[in-house]
C-alpha cells in the first residue's frame, strides 16, 4: 500500500518540491505526501524491460522516449509514474538540446505497474489525473492477474488480456504488441523446444 507521510501542516506543492528526494520516491497529491512502495521482482522486470522495449520502438526514428521513475509536476501534483512516455517533439529540452531536469507537463503515455502492497484505486487515480491533464494514453498493468487496463481520454477503461492487441501512442504506428508480449518479459525460460 502507498502510505501517506505525516506532516505537521499541509505542505504546498512548492514546499514539497524543496524537500530532499526519498527512496522510494514520494509523490504530492492533493496536499498530502505519499511514498511509493519499493518495486519487487515482477514490477521491476516489467518496468525495466518494457521501457527499453518502448525506446527500441521510439528512439531510432525520434518518435518517442520512455523514462522510468521520472518526476513530473503539473496540475497541482507531483507524480513519479513507473514509466512516462513522451512523444519526441514534446520532450522538454534545455538550451543545449538535453532533457530538462524539471518536467512540468503530463507524459503522453503513463504506465503504472501494480505492486503487491499497492491499492489499485490510488494507482488508477494517478492515471486518470494524467489523462485529465493532457496524457493521451494510460496503462494499468496488473502482473498477478496478467491484465492490462487501458485508459484513454473521455472513455471508460478497457481490460485486456492474452493475445489482445494493445493500443500505443499514435506516433508508434508500426508497432504491434499484445498483452502476452508484455507479460512475456517476465519469463527467464526463453523459447525452449
Amino acid at each position: 500500500m502507498i502510505s501517506s507521510i505525516q506532516s505537521p501542516a499541509k505542505l504546498s506543492l512548492k514546499e514539497f518540491l524543496q524537500l530532499p528526494e526519498t527512496k522510494p520516491a514520494s509523490e504530492y497529491i492533493d496536499g498530502k505526501i505519499y511514498q511509493k512502495p519499493m518495486g519487487q521482482g515482477k514490477h521491476s522486470q516489467v518496468q525495466t524491460l518494457f521501457s527499453a522495449t518502448i525506446n527500441q520502438a521510439g528512439y531510432p526514428q525520434h518518435l518517442a522516449a520512455a523514462f522510468t521513475e521520472l518526476r513530473v509536476t503539473f496540475g497541482g501534483r507531483s507524480l513519479v509514474p513507473d514509466i512516462s512516455v513522451f512523444e519526441w517533439s514534446r520532450i522538454p529540452l534545455d538550451a543545449n538540446g538535453e532533457i530538462e531536469n524539471k518536467i512540468e507537463i503530463a507524459p503522453d503515455w503513463v504506465i503504472e505497474i501494480l505492486s503487491p502492497e499497492q491499492t489499485p484505486t490510488r494507482v488508477i487515480d494517478k492515471i486518470v489525473f494524467c489523462l485529465k491533464n493532457g496524457s493521451q494514453l494510460g496503462w494499468f498493468i496488473e502482473p498477478q492477474e496478467r491484465l492490462i487496463m487501458v485508459f484513454t481520454p473521455n472513455q471508460l477503461p478497457t481490460t485486456m488480456e492474452g493475445q489482445d492487441s494493445l493500443p500505443v501512442l499514435s506516433v508508434l504506428t508500426d508497432w504491434q504488441l499484445s498483452v502476452a508480449d508484455v507479460f512475456g518479459l517476465l519469463s527467464f525460460r526463453g523459447n525452449q523446444q
